[in-house]
């Protein structure tokens, strides 16, 4: 499998352009993917100075319903005549942030007739399957970090229903892509347990210093399976940092430009 960071928060080169969100070019068992697609459409321009043709994506996933992750679907969509897009059933809603500022999709992409909605789960092929995990129990409590979702004129805490993960089986090799991780990246990776785990960690929010023994623990969890983790974006650089003095060679940085064979 090939992976490509077409966005991230950080760039490896400076032609690069970087921005807060997400946007990863897969290349796996002949399949040709976008996963997530940035906050807007940079992640393209960041593309096509890498040599990848997004006009031939066969598919493309967003991992949930925030603008950061799918703030460049529209773009992709102009630039790609075919892929299908498969989101969540939920990834159309009134979600915000602490400041209760909008921060989900652009409504006006909702009719778009190549958009696929996912429920629980959905099978793409032999080796390629998106899941929700919504019926799963969290055994590790993860709060909601102040995002919100408005249900019935009320604002409360997201559950993040609208989240989901690619699974992608190479062989007897289990990688897992993930986009935030919401639900708890000790949640998900307990579900799962990948080979290979690729995704945002959704740390930033945690005080390195006076939350050091909850990054500590997490550290310790996740190194309870012989996962290996790429991670960048929402995970935070100083929580990186101490999480990689725990982790060390498990644990990668993702940042715009890297390509990985994995």
């Amino acid at each position: 499998m090939k992976l490509t960071v077409l966005m991230e928060n950080t760039a490896c080169r400076d032609e690069m352009v970087c921005e807060h969100g997400l946007s990863l070019y897969i290349e796996a068992n002949g399949q040709r993917i976008l996963f997530d697609a940035g906050q807007t459409g940079a992640f393209a321009d960041n593309a096509e100075r890498l040599g990848i043709d997004l006009r031939q994506v066969d598919l493309c996933v967003l991992s949930h319903g925030h603008y950061d992750h799918g703030g460049g679907l529209g773009h992709f969509l102009e630039i790609n005549d075919h892929a299908k897009v498969y989101v969540s059933r939920h990834a159309f809603g009134d979600y915000y942030n602490a400041e209760e500022k909008y921060i989900g999709l652009d409504w006006a992409l909702l009719g778009e007739e190549r958009i696929v909605f996912v429920g629980d789960n959905l099978t793409l092929s032999d080796t390629l399957s998106l899941h929700t995990c919504e019926a799963f129990p969290q055994p590790y409590f993860t709060p909601a970090s102040g995002l919100m979702v408005k249900r019935r004129d009320m604002m409360v805490p997201d559950d993040f229903r609208h989240e989901m993960y690619l699974l992608i089986r190479e062989g007897a090799r289990r990688i897992l892509i993930s986009g935030c991780s919401h639900k708890g990246v000790m949640n998900i990776k307990t579900w799962f347990a990948p080979d290979v785990f690729i995704g945002g960690f959704h740390l930033m929010k945690l005080d390195p210093v006076q939350e050091a023994t909850r990054l500590k623990f997490t550290a310790m969890e996740l190194l309870k399976q012989d996962t290996v983790y790429y991670t960048g974006h929402c995970t935070g650089d100083k929580q990186f940092a101490a999480l990689k003095g725990y982790m060390g060679e498990r644990l990668h940085a993702l940042s715009t430009g890297i390509t990985l064979e994995i």
